[in-house]
């Protein structure tokens, strides 16, 4: 069934993530896959990338700036080429020690058996004023 190998194909993704294995994250990607994490321009991280080039930008900017204490998948949702992961989160930012804790949805879009968009969902307010520092 597609869809239980679209939520295997996210498992994987996250545990490559994880392990910091980027590599095998772009490798499960289109060339042209979107990855869209809205947010305020100051919130490191935020912004739609296109390609596999600007994704790997956005991991450089993301690891750069947050340090996860737990990222936990606890729910994954598929319906025909789509896969909805349902995580919770707890990371610390890098430049000021803030924690911020968040439970956070992803989208993923698959075509052809690899990610081509990505959309997040999550608290972007808290994330920003951890990250500002209030």
């Amino acid at each position: 069934m597609v869809e239980q190998e679209n939520i295997q194909r996210v498992k994987d993704g996250y545990a490559a993530f994880m392990r910091g294995d980027i590599p095998a994250v772009l490798d499960a990607l289109t060339d042209d896959t979107v990855w869209v994490s809205p947010g305020p321009a100051d919130l490191p991280g935020t912004g739609t990338f296109r390609g596999k080039h600007e994704v790997v930008a956005f991991f450089t900017t993301l690891g750069e700036n947050v340090e996860f204490q737990v990222f936990d998948p606890r729910e994954f949702i598929a319906q025909g080429n789509k896969v909805v992961a349902l995580i919770h989160t707890e990371a610390t930012i890098r430049r000021n020690g803030r924690k911020v804790v968040d439970d956070t949805a992803h989208v993923w879009t698959f075509k052809d058996g690899k990610v081509s968009h990505l959309q997040f969902y999550s608290d972007t307010e808290a994330q920003a004023a951890a990250t500002r520092g209030a």
